[in-house]
Order: C-alpha cells, then structure tokens, then sequence
C-alpha cells in the first residue's frame, strides 16, 4: 500500500512539474483616444498580441488598454488609482503629450511646458511606489509634414526633449515616437501630404500607423525584465 501511495506521489509530483506556471506579466497602456483606439480591434495593442503570438510569447504577456480619448497629463493622474493602479499591472507604457500640446490651438487648453513635466514626473513616482515599471513614449505627430512646417511641430519637438531627458537621467525606458515618425515621414511621405501617411486626420493613426507604433513599443517593451 505504501509503495502504491509513493508511486502515486512522484507520479502527481512529476506531472506538476512539466506545467508552467509561469504569470503572465500584465502591461498597462495608459494615454489618450490614440490608446483607446489601440484596444480595439486592428489598434496597435491588438497587434502587438499578434506580435507575441508569431513570436510564440502569447502565454508571458497580458496587454491591456486604459486610454480615453481627450486626455491629458492631467487627466491621467487624476484617473490613474482607478484605471491603473486598481488592475495591478507590471509595466505600465505611458503614452500622453499630444492633446497636451493639441488642444492649445484646437481648444483653448492644452498644458504647460513646465506643469506637463510636473504631473508627468508625478505619475511616474506614484507607479513606481507601487512596484510598475514605467515606459516612457514621446508624443508622435500633430500633422504629417515631413518639412517641420506642421503647426505645432516646434512644442511637439519641445516636449519631447523633455521626455527623452526625464527618461535618460532616470533611466527609464524609452519609446522614441517623434523620432521615429518623423524619421519614417521623411522616407515614406515625398509629396509633403498632411495626413494618410501614418494618420487618418493628423493625429489618429491609420492601419500602417498602428502597425508602425507596434512595432516601435515591442521593441522597448520586449526587453524590460
């Protein structure tokens, strides 16, 4: 009987071990209408689960969306208890600035050069008090110009110098967006066009946009530990 019931043990135990019960690490994209577009069908945070599903990375990662379209920095940490914190995430892709910068001209608001860097350093310690590692994403375009004669080009670049400073001196990740889009427009955009490029109206991305801004996260995000 005993024999039995030591045979049973390290068989159970045996077909224990050959499960994995590795946790998926749960990634929080938190930004705007260009995040909230993401979570839906064809949006960049779809792709990216495509992304891990080719590169056979489905079971390690679980992508959520927390974006709202109009917000702003502000916004954000006003609602990220809520819509961050409370789900429990690992890493948290922080993708904010457009609207900041948009709504100067679109609608009389927008934030600050210097009470954007506030909020945004406020945010980041708030996460990382909580134990998330943070990603930082500079804001991509407001007009497609490939010439830097788009409107708000000049605050864009402004804020996004910002950002890549606050990511390098606190050695955060990095998800150069303005670079790369800007770079991207250069090569792919030789009659000067505003939008159809990357966007469909300046701003919100068109399929090649969303696969575009994929690929440029996971190649952050896939090597944050």
């Amino acid at each position: 009987m005993n024999k039995i019931l030591l045979l049973a043990l390290f068989v159970g135990s045996m077909l224990l071990m050959s499960f994995n019960f590795t946790k998926k690490r749960k990634v929080v994209f938190f930004g705007d209408s260009i995040t909230e577009m993401g979570a839906q069908p064809g949006g960049y945070i779809r792709l990216l689960e495509q992304v891990l599903g080719k590169e056979n990375l489905a079971d390690q990662y679980e992508m959520v969306g927390a974006g709202i379209g109009g917000n702003k920095v502000t916004d954000l940490y006003l609602r990220m208890e809520e819509d961050v914190l409370k789900k429990n995430p690992d890493i948290v892709v922080l993708y904010v600035g457009i609207n900041d910068v948009w709504h100067k001209r679109l609608a009389g608001t927008g934030t600050d050069y210097m009470k954007f860097g506030q909020f945004y350093e406020a945010i980041v310690k708030k996460l990382q008090s909580a134990g998330i590692k943070v990603i930082v994403c500079t804001p991509s375009v407001i007009g497609e110009r490939k010439d830097f004669s788009n409107e708000q080009d000049g605050e864009l670049n402004m804020y996004s110098n910002w950002l890549r400073y606050y990511a390098k001196t606190n050695q955060l990740p990095c998800v150069d967006l303005r670079t790369a889009f800007t770079n991207y427009l250069i090569a792919n955009n030789p009659d000067n066009q505003e939008k159809g490029i990357l966007t469909t109206d300046r701003v919100h991305l068109n399929a090649v946009g969303n696969q575009f801004l994929a690929d440029e996260i996971w190649k952050v995000l896939k090597s944050v530990k």
